[in-house]
């Protein structure tokens, strides 16, 4: 595995926050998905239940991630809100962009429970990336600065997230959702909106 991702699989290796049981997801009316993104939701529906997330190689970076501002000048133009909990899948880094394998899942707190709330496609520049990447007719955010802490702020990166589970008030494809909420104060961040970085 190349050096640039070691402390991605460090951060990968701390599974944590996983619940004794499910709780029903609201999610979007089908009418407002495309058939491309009904597919998607549908092969990754299996992933309401973390557990098998993790099974497949998706483990949790732990911390509950908001923005409590938007981002400003020199930043990624976040809207104030929250992603939830990160599951990474390292495995999936630097491979081809495919719709039906996001590199991470996104999950919403519910006391000790987590509810799949969205994917997110992740890019880093180091795996060669030229200029912003596109997926369903949409340009990736970035390039922007990783997410210290629970990333180092050296891992540049393109990203897009994709609110499939979890409805959206600043719109599907939005990168922070203000319906998220953090509930556990030992494990939630407020962070700053990431800084942009030029592209290579």
């Amino acid at each position: 595995m190349r050096p640039v991702f070691a402390s991605l699989v460090l951060a990968a290796a701390g599974i944590g926050l996983v619940p004794n049981q499910l709780l029903p997801q609201a999610v979007p009316a089908s009418a407002s998905l495309s058939p491309s993104l009904e597919q998607v939701r549908a092969a990754l529906d299996k992933y309401q239940d973390p557990i098998l997330a993790v099974h497949d190689g998706y483990f949790s970076t732990l911390a509950c991630i908001q923005f409590p501002s938007a981002g400003g000048a020199g930043q990624v133009a976040y809207p104030a809100g929250g992603m939830g909990v990160h599951f990474l899948n390292v495995g999936l880094i630097g491979a081809p962009l495919d719709p039906l394998h996001p590199q991470v899942l996104l999950y919403e707190q519910h006391g000790d429970k987590l509810r799949l709330a969205a994917a997110e496609w992740f890019v880093p520049l180091p795996t060669g990336a030229k200029g912003p990447p596109r997926l369903f007719d949409r340009t990736f955010d970035g390039p922007m600065e990783g997410h210290h802490p629970i990333m180092p702020a050296m891992m540049h990166h393109y990203d897009l997230h994709v609110w499939l589970w979890k409805a959206n008030p600043a719109g599907m494809f939005s990168p922070t959702n203000p319906a998220i909420k953090c509930s556990q104060p030992g494990y939630s961040l407020s962070e700053k909106a990431p800084r942009l970085v030029p592209a290579q």
